[in-house]
Parts: structure tokens; C-alpha cells; sequence
């Protein structure tokens, strides 16, 4: 039987205005790596940080799908107004932000974390409350801080975060990391 494709999730910011001149070349570039290493990328099927990753994964011949926070693609595209553009798939969820953020962790392998803001923070925090393999993108962009300062403060441990500036080394960390766990038998809790 052929084992499952790894799907690694990415999040990060819709608007990226306050991200930096590097932050769309960057976002490419991890989700081409996340093609080029052969896992699937995930998203919130959103536009900004997400979105240029996942058309980074198309632009290597990746497979690239969305969960959306809307109950239909007409909700998704007239009242989120969130682009359809690169992805294969899309999942309707109806959950509205929160929900669709649980899901799109759950879906996952590991979650990258990019430029981001409050949605985003809400993603890597499930993420790390699940002891989830957690890549943390560093940039030009405060939110690899952020999170420093909310690791440094949560009172929780989560071996399984990697700091990483370059999304190749990123990408092939967390997929080590993975098949490591695959290979030890090791089940998360996804709570």
C-alpha cells in the first residue's frame, strides 16, 4: 500500500502590507519546497501570505488545497471575498475563522507559520497546545518574535518547533521530523 502524501500546512497573514518587501519571494519559495520535497500543501484557502505559497506549490507541480470559512464557494467568493486562484481543492467548512483554523491544523502534518497576525497566532497556539511538528518562518516580519515571547511565557513545552530563515532547510527539518515520529510509532493529540 502506498503510505499517504505529508500535508503540511501554512499560515500566515491575508494582508501582507506589513510584512516586508521579501515576504511574497519567500512565500513562493516555501511552498515550491513544500512541492519540490513531495508533500501537499494546505491553506486556509485565503489570499496573502497562503495564497502566494500555495502558488509557489503549483508553479512546482504541487497539489494545493484550501479550507475555507465559508459554507459555499458562492459565501467563500461574495461575503469573505477570498480568491480561489491555486488551489486544487477546496472544503467548504461553514465554520467561519475559528473553526476553519482547528480544521486546517488537524488536517496537517506540520504547520508552517509565516508573516502573520491574529489568525495566524490562533493557528501556530493550536498547533503547539497539540505538540505538533511547528516550523516557524523568520523574516523581516515580527511574528517569529511574537511567538518567541509566547513560548518564552506559556508554561507549556512543544519539542517539535523549529526557527528556520531558509524554507528549504524549513521544509526538510519538519518532513524529518515527521517520518521520524511516523517511524516511532508516536500518535499526536490532536485536541
Amino acid at each position: 500500500m502506498k503510505a499517504q502524501r505529508i500535508t503540511i500546512s501554512v499560515s500566515g497573514a491575508a494582508e501582507v502590507a506589513h510584512c516586508g518587501a521579501s515576504v511574497i519571494p519567500i512565500a513562493k519559495e516555501l511552498g515550491r519546497e513544500i512541492a519540490r520535497q513531495g508533500a501537499q500543501i494546505i491553506t486556509g484557502a485565503t489570499s496573502g501570505f497562503p495564497m502566494y505559497a500555495a502558488e509557489g506549490a503549483k508553479e512546482a507541480g504541487g497539489f494545493s488545497f484550501g479550507l475555507s470559512p465559508a459554507a459555499s464557494k458562492k459565501e467563500h467568493l461574495e461575503v469573505y471575498h477570498l480568491p480561489l486562484k491555486a488551489l486544487d481543492t477546496v472544503i467548504y467548512t461553514g465554520f467561519g475563522f475559528p473553526g476553519r483554523d482547528l480544521m486546517l491544523v488537524r488536517s496537517s502534518d506540520a504547520v508552517v507559520i509565516g508573516c502573520g497576525r491574529i489568525g495566524t497566532i490562533h493557528e501556530f497556539t493550536v498547533a503547539w497546545e497539540a505538540n505538533m511538528p511547528l516550523g516557524i518562518l523568520e523574516g523581516e516580519w515580527a511574528t517569529d518574535e511574537v511567538i518567541q515571547n509566547i513560548i518564552k511565557n506559556g508554561n507549556r513545552e512543544n519539542p517539535n518547533i523549529i526557527f528556520e530563515k531558509d524554507p528549504k532547510t524549513m521544509v526538510e527539518k519538519l518532513i524529518a521530523m515527521i517520518k521520524k515520529k511516523e517511524e516511532n510509532g508516536e500518535v499526536e493529540v490532536r485536541l
